[in-house]
Order: structure tokens, then sequence, then C-alpha cells
């Protein structure tokens, strides 16, 4: 559906040169709600606006439905633009218009009949769930109906692509979560490809299926948001991670533990899908001569998918903890241990964290 191949883009700005992209190879799928994240600076909303050439790529190519928008003639340029529809931060809405006008816009620009626009005009409105705000002016809106309007009016082409350039940044979160669900609602009803460009993972977690990491105009990391959440390769890809999954020991826990010079051994625990709904733990307590204190603990869903972290304190031999870990992993649970005899162990989680080092 969108294909960069090799695309890099460089600004010239008096004799200074700025790359904002460098060489980046990503496919998005027909469907997809695909998320691209990055620090500020990173290339992400470069990469976005080089998909309907509001940025031209200085090398490389943009397919999108398997043409190279950059090499089409004007005519069909603009043809294959109103395929592509677009959503922005801070919306784009013209006050002077009302909400009807406004959505109204690209498709007066393409000299639709008029029957046609209102008819398309109304039923986009009632999809976003602004059907009784059609005569009013943005002004009159909150924040959340206005990006509602700035999604009608990209919709009101009936595109294929959907691209949305940090479309929740300036919302609060009940807002950001009615506006992610309609993302999806639109994804499912009419089957169209989004691209999310955010610096914010609890979006890519909320609607992503696919996600792909930026730093310095590279795409470092990408791959599904299940393989990424749960084994981030890279510092960065961690750093954004670990904002969602908190597999950080909390320093508090650490604290008391030394402080109490603590004799003992405390692992993380890992649970992703079926070995969630097991009752390990319970079982652990009970099969083995182990005592099991839940130290920390996180859950949440990933793609409807559980994934669970939990830090523990066993105390026991080291004979009877590692029965314990063995059943553990024959229930497809992963572990590491994270602390022995009050000293934090500095480890390399090949199984976590790639060759990422935490400690």
């Amino acid at each position: 559906m969108i294909e960069f191949q090799n695309v890099s883009k460089v600004f010239t700005s008096k004799a200074k040169e700025v790359t904002a992209l460098k060489d980046v190879d990503l496919t998005v799928n027909k469907g997809d709600i695909f998320g691209v994240i990055g620090f500020s600076g990173a290339g992400k909303s470069t990469l976005v606006r080089t998909v309907n050439l509001l940025e031209k790529p200085t090398s490389g190519k943009v397919l999108v439905n398997g043409e190279n928008l950059a090499t089409l003639p004007k005519k069909q340029l603009r043809q294959a633009q109103k395929g592509i529809g677009m959503i922005f931060q801070h919306f784009h809405l013209l006050n002077s218009k009302t909400v009807y006008d406004n959505v109204a816009m690209p498709l007066l620009l393409s000299k639709v009949k008029k029957s046609e626009i209102e008819k398309r005009v109304k039923e986009t409105l009632d999809f976003v769930g602004l059907g009784d705000k059609i005569n009013n002016y943005p002004d009159q809106l909150s924040g959340g109906q206005k990006q509602r309007v700035g999604i009608a009016r990209a919709l009101v082409t009936n595109p294929s692509v959907l691209l949305c350039d940090e479309a929740t940044s300036a919302l609060d979160p009940q807002t950001t979560v009615s506006i992610l669900n309609l993302l999806k609602k639109v994804n499912e009803a009419y089957n169209i490809t989004v691209l999310i460009i955010t610096h914010e993972m609890e979006v890519i977690k909320e609607v992503c299926n696919r996600v792909a990491v930026m730093e310095a105009g590279e795409v470092i990391e990408h791959g599904t948001v299940l393989d990424v959440f749960t084994n981030p390769q890279t510092e960065t890809t961690y750093n954004f991670v670990k904002s969602i999954v908190r597999d950080e020991i909390p320093q508090s826990v650490y604290r008391q533990l030394e402080a109490a010079q603590y004799n003992g051994r405390v692992f993380q625990f890992k649970f992703l899908g079926v070995s969630s709904g097991k009752p390990v733990i319970s079982q652990i307590a009970k099969r083995f001569q182990v005592e099991v204190n839940v130290l920390s603990a996180n859950v949440i869903e990933l793609g409807d998918i559980p994934f669970g972290n939990l830090l523990l304190e066993l105390i026991g031999s080291d004979e009877e903890i590692e029965k314990a870990l063995q059943f553990a992993s024959d229930e497809q649970v992963t572990m590491k241990e994270v602390m022995r005899d009050g000293s934090r162990i500095r480890y390399y989680s090949k199984g976590s964290l790639g060759n990422v080092a935490h400690g």
C-alpha cells in the first residue's frame, strides 16, 4: 500500500544542509494502522509528508498503491492525492466557514456536483458523530469536535490512505481516546490504511498493529506492536516502551531490600498471551518449598493480547527455587534474576531487550 524505498530528504538553507531522512526502507500494508514514533526531530513528520508529496524526497521512492507520485503528470498527481487524506495536530480549519463548508472544501475544489457534495458531507459528519454540528463554526466546537471535523474532511473524498500527523497531541487524554476509537472505526468500516505519526507510546498501544521507531532520520526498529513492545532491540525503543510496559525495578523496592540487608533472590516474570491466564504463581507456592512475595506488577493489553510484568521475591533454597523456575518456564513464562544477596544484577537480556544493558 505504502512503500518507502531508500528514501532520503535533505533540507538546504543558507549553504547549510540538514538530513531529515536517511535511506528509509519501510512498507505499510493495506489495512494496517501503522504507527511511526520518535522524539522531536527524528524525521517522522517529514516521512509522512513524503507520502502525499507535501515534501518531495531528495532521493529514493515513495510508492502509494504501486505508484510513484513524484513521477506522475500534474493531472494524474492531483487525482492520486485525492486518495490520500490527512489530518493535522492543530486541525487546520477555516474559522470563517461552517463545519459543512470545511468538510465540503475538498469536493468543491474538485468541482463535484452540489447534490453529491451535500450527500457525502452529511454522511461523513454522521459517521464521525457531528451530524448535529453541521451549521456550527469551529470556534463553537471543542478540540475533539474540531479534530472530528478534520477527520471528516479527510474522509469525504473516499481516500484509501489516511495520514495522521500528531493528530491527538493537542487533545486531553479522554478526548484522545475518543479520537483513537474513531480512527479504529474508520479503519474497520472502510478498510482505509492509516499511517499515524506520534511521540506518544499510548497511541501506538491503543490503535496500531505495526510500528516503526525513528531516530535521527532513520528507522532503527520496526515490527508488530506485540514484538516491539515485548522485545525492544534498541535503547531508544526501550525508553519509549517502558512508559507503557513498566518493567524497570522500582527504586523504592531496591532501597527497601538493600536497607534490610536482604539475602534472598528477586526475579522478573513476564507473562504473554495464554501464560497470563494460568495460576503459575499460586502453583509455585503450592508445589515447592518456596515463599512468593509480589513486589510489583503491571498488566496491559497489546492488540487484545494480555502482557504482564511481575517482580517477585522468591524465598527458599536454591534447589527449590530452581525447580520453581523450571516449572514457570514450562508454562511459557520468561524470567530473569535482577537481585541476589542484596546486590543488583547487571544483565544483558537477549530475551527482552536484545543486547541493551540495564541494571
